[in-house]
Order: C-alpha cells, then structure tokens, then sequence
C-alpha cells in the first residue's frame, strides 16, 4: 500500500519476495522456481493489478520473522537438500546473473555487497543470488538484513531496506547433525554468532552450490533513522545520486542550442525570403511589366495544386495521423500527470496502467481526426479508413505481444500475462477504444472538411520540375530526423535504462522539458524543408512532412542497436524481445513526430497561401 503504515515495537514486519530479474535475459521469473527456503503453511501470493502483471511482477510471501526494532542474529532459515538438477538451476541462475527482489513495507531492498577490496551499495534491480570466482560457483546463504525505522509517538514506520548477502558454509557446534525438521532443536553454529552481526572477515569457508545439505540463515538490525516516511523513496529515485542532475541539465541545454539554432534559421529564412516573396506577389504589375510577361517563379506557382490529396494512399495517411494524434495526446498527458508526481514507482504498475488507460480514452480523437482529414480528401470510404484506424496500429501491437506471451510461456517465465488479464487488455480495446474510435469517426465526418486559403483550379497535375539532389526525398527525410534525435539522445538513454536494467526513472519534469523540444524541433525541421520544397515547385509535401520529422524514429531504433550490448544478452530470446520491443516504441515514434511535421506544414502552408492574391 502507499498509505503509511505504523508498528508497534514487536509487531511483525513481513518481507515479501519479488520475481527473480536478470538483465542479461531479460526473463523474469517467479522466485520459488529456484529452490529457496519456503514459509510453512505453503507460499501465499499478494494481489496485484494490470500494470504488475504485464511488468512481470509476482509477489510472494516469506519465511523471514522480522520484529519491529527487535534484533537478533544467526537465525535458522531452514536447511535444504540440493539434488543434481536443483543445483544446475541453481548454478545456471547465477551463471546468468539473476537477482533477488525483496520487498518490506512496500519498498524494495537495496544490496550492500562486500568484497576484500570494497563495500557497494546499489538502490535498483536487487542482489545476487550468488557470485562465481574462477570456475566455482558459490550461493548467498546467509544476510543480513537492516531495516531503518522513523520513531514516532505512537510507533515506528520503516523508511529505509537493506540486504547484505554473504556466503558462509555453516558448522554445528561438535559436528553435530540436525534433520531440518524444527527450527527450534537446531544445535548452535560455529559459522555465526547470535551476539553480533555476520562480518565480511568473519567467514572461514564460502557455501559452494553443489549436491547436499545447505543451511540458510539471516541477522535482523533495526535502526533508527531521522529520514521522514514521505521522503523514503528520495534515495532510490536519485540512486543515492550516482547521476547528477547536471547530466540532465547538460541534455537540456544541448537541446536548447539545437531548438536556438533552428529558430534563427527559421526566422532568417522565413521572416526575409516570405515578406520579399509576400510583396512581390502581391504587388500590382505595372504596364510595362505586363506587356513583358514576366515568368513568375517559386512557390506561388503551386497553389493551384498545393492543397491537392496526398498522393499515394490518402486514406493511410488520415490513419497514420489519426493513431499519431492519439499517441501524441497519450504521451502529452502521461508525461505532465508523472511530471506533478501522480506515477511514482512506489504505485508498482502505475505507469503502465496510465499508458494503458489513457491510449484507450484518446481513441475518440484518433477516430475525429482521421474521419475528418479523409473527408477532407474527398475520400468516401470512411467505414473503411475508421475501421483502420481501430485495428491496424493497435492490431500489429498485440500480435507482437502475444507472440512474445505465447514464447514466454514456453519459458515459464513472469513476464508472459495470464489469460485474465490477456481478457482485461482485449475488453480495454474492443469494450473502450473501438467504440470509441467510432463515435470519434462519426462526428469527424459530419463536419464540414478543412477550408483552404486557395482553390484547385488545376484538373490536371502541374508538372514538377526536376529537383536537384539535395531536395530529394530520400535527402531530407535523412536529415529531418537527426535534429530532433539529438535534441532528447541524452534523456533517451536514461529511458532505455529504466526500460532494460531494471533502474528507476524518475526525472519526470526533465521529460516533459525534452518532450516539448522534440516537438518544437520536429516542427521547425519539417517547415524549413517545407518551404524549400515549394520554391523549387514540388507540392507533393503531404507524406513529405509526415517522414521528414518521422525519420527520428529510426534514428531512435539504430540507437537502441547500439545500446543493445550493454546488456551483455545471453540467450536468443533476449534479442527477440528487445528488438521486437523496441521497433515497436520506434514505430510509435515515428507516428507521434510525423504527425507533428505534418501538422505544423499544414498550418505553415495555409498561412503562406492565406497571405497572397491569386488571381
């Protein structure tokens, strides 16, 4: 829960267990798969919501016994047999880096890990659950766990979890056997000591995984702690500030420059060539200059054909833009409810739901404005173009996801969803977002279709002259992408972080900051292009627009190639998931900043348009 809970002294604090991550898989999984001690009375699963699931989050219980601020060292877990294929498991879990996810009071533990050289803490993605040296694999049997409470009035709340794992191969007192059966009869050890915590330098002998009986056991410390239960989770956001806000500030400012640059050039561009142009079209011919017949050039010539249907496929294009405004009115209201801090970490799940939730809702806009721009293009099949609206992005999305859920299962691993909330994700679509969808499409179409600042007075195409290289449209659709690429690449990669190594993203107003430059670059980029393609008098700008500023996306996709390897993937299956992830955030991107480029051309070119005499 989120609301704060208060203990009295000597009231159980339960420790919960989280799935077993590896960020060399990417495969999360249920934590009782590798054979760790069980609570008696059988594991008990914790309720979860939509968004835990489809993160792969399952909760279990514990057969920790915590006490508030009740200390005590060397307890007996249990003793466990290891059979030959219990300790491959075993071996191959730790060959393949996974880490355990504890859980008290709602907050996740941090590791304190010690080696002969130093002592690290890290506040994300758990501990290990053992560690190899040469060609021997070694488990983390005992820890010590340290638990930091604020003393109130009437009680404590717990405001800080740590885990500090050792391996230590346990010794009865006189050689003593004990069958497991009851804590309570088990001989005392000459491997801990119950007057004080476990130490580093304390340890004779490492617990090896291999065949036979291995003993669990854990120390409980209690401290107090002046930190307040509001500000729990500040250390774990800020990773106990392992990155500095300047590295966000230095990508914020590198944007700047990139938007400042286009800016200027705009201006100068714009505001220099369009009023010289403005005038000159505008201007009353005198008699002389009529009876030269002067030959007009640029791009007042197209404005007979500027306004013309894209060319091809208009109905995709009104698709295309339909689900980019949708996703665009997703994006805009996740990035400001996280930014005011509604979608902390601490709310598991949360941000998924958001998403989720919000795509469905802006159904209605997909649906108006796709409707809406197809009848602008006279198209008259709009059953058609709502229907793909409803079903093409959204229907490719979860053909990818089931895919991945059909392999996952075969992995049994926590990341593939159950079959209810598989039905949950199906009602979402088919129950809100069609439907809405619809009603979106029907009142889109009954409006009147966009006015233009000029009429098409051509029946036949003007011919477009031959364009010099460097106006092609393979040229700028290369270019527009790398500006807007390289004004969000720094907070970008914190994203991929977040998404891949299991850190916590929470620089939320950082993102709403680059998010608003993205789109501003997105729109400078395309409208610059824009004019330059209409004074060479090629008016096909349509889907011209949509892919200039859409380019960033692949961009986005060649960098996410790159970052790849620093998750050192072990198995086929890592790659299939991160890549077919990963196109699929590329092909949203690419709809969002598309249409972007498009609306801003639309907007620059009625301007233009709207600002001469045609005679």
């Amino acid at each position: 829960g989120v609301a704060p809970r208060t203990f009295r002294y000597g009231d159980k604090v339960e420790l919960k267990v989280n799935k077993l991550t590896s960020v060399h898989t990417q495969l999360p999984y249920d934590y009782y798969t590798v054979k760790f001690c069980e609570p008696h009375g059988g594991v008990q699963q914790a309720s979860e919501n939509l968004g835990e699931f489809l993160t792969g989050d399952r909760i279990d219980s514990s057969p920790y016994q915590l006490f508030m601020r009740d200390d005590s060292y060397c307890n007996v877990l249990c003793q466990t047999h290891y059979s030959k294929d219990e300790v491959e498991t075993f071996k191959k879990s730790i060959n393949e880096g996974y880490h355990h996810n504890w859980i008290i009071d709602n907050l996740p533990a941090a590791s304190i890990l010690d080696s002969e050289q130093y002592i690290t803490t890290t506040y994300a993605g758990g501990f290990p659950v053992g560690f190899m040296e040469g060609s021997k694999t070694f488990m983390f049997n005992h820890v010590n766990i340290i638990v930091e409470y604020h003393p109130l009035e009437d009680g404590s709340r717990v405001v800080g979890f740590y885990v500090e794992p050792f391996s230590v191969k346990h010794k009865f007192v006189n050689g003593q056997t004990w069958d497991g059966a009851d804590i309570r009869t088990a001989p005392p050890l000459t491997s801990c000591d119950k007057s004080g915590p476990m130490v580093y330098e304390g340890i004779m002998e490492k617990q090896e995984v291999k065949n036979g009986q291995v003993l669990f056991t854990y120390d409980v410390m209690w401290r107090a702690s002046k930190v307040k239960w509001a500000s729990r989770w500040d250390i774990y956001l800020s990773m106990d500030n392992a990155v500095p806000d300047k590295v966000h500030w230095f990508s914020i400012i590198n944007s700047m420059l990139i938007v400042l640059f286009l800016s200027v050039m705009i201006i100068m561009i714009m505001i220099r060539n369009l009023r010289r142009d403005i005038t000159r079209y505008n201007r009353v011919l005198t008699e002389e200059e009529k009876n030269e017949e002067r030959e007009e050039s640029g791009w007042k010539l197209v404005h007979g054909d500027v306004f013309r249907a894209p060319t091809p496929a208009p109905m995709m294009f009104a698709v295309f833009i339909g689900t980019g405004l949708q996703l665009l009115c997703m994006a805009v209201i996740t990035i400001g409810f996280a930014a005011v801090g509604f979608l902390s970490p601490a709310n598991r799940g949360s941000l998924v739901i958001a998403v989720l939730v919000l795509y469905v809702m802006m159904g209605a806009v997909a649906g108006y404005s796709s409707a809406r721009l197809y009848k602008t293009f006279k198209g008259k099949e709009w059953q058609k173009c709502t229907m793909y609206t409803a079903f093409l992005f959204p229907g490719i999305c979860f053909l990818v996801f089931v895919g991945f859920n059909i392999i996952l299962s075969f992995y049994h691993s926590t990341a593939a969803i159950p079959m209810l909330s598989l039905v949950a994700l199906v009602a979402l679509w088919f129950g809100i977002s069609v439907p809405l969808i619809f009603l979106g499409a029907f009142f889109g179409y009954k409006q009147e279709p966009m006015k233009y600042p000029t009429k098409q007075l051509n029946v036949i195409p003007k011919h477009i002259p031959e364009q010099p290289w460097y106006l092609g449209t393979t040229f700028t659709v290369l270019v527009g992408g790398i500006l807007p690429f390289g004004a969000c690449f720094v907070e970008f990669f914190f994203i991929l972080s977040s998404m891949w190594m299991n850190q916590y993203y929470y620089v939320f107003g950082f993102t709403a900051l680059v998010f608003v430059i993205l789109i501003v670059t997105c729109a400078e980029i395309t409208v610059v292009l824009c004019y330059f393609q209409l004074c060479s008098e090629d008016y096909h700008w349509w889907w011209r627009s949509f892919l200039t500023s859409g380019s960033t996306a692949m961009y986005v996709f060649i960098y996410s190639m790159i970052y790849f390897w620093r998750l050192e993937p072990v198995l086929w299956v890592t790659y299939l998931l991160y890549f077919g992830y990963m196109f699929m955030l590329s092909i949203s991107i690419f709809l969002v900043t598309g249409t972007v480029g498009f609306l801003s051309c639309l907007w620059f070119t009625k301007k233009i348009y709207g600002s001469i005499k045609v005679d």
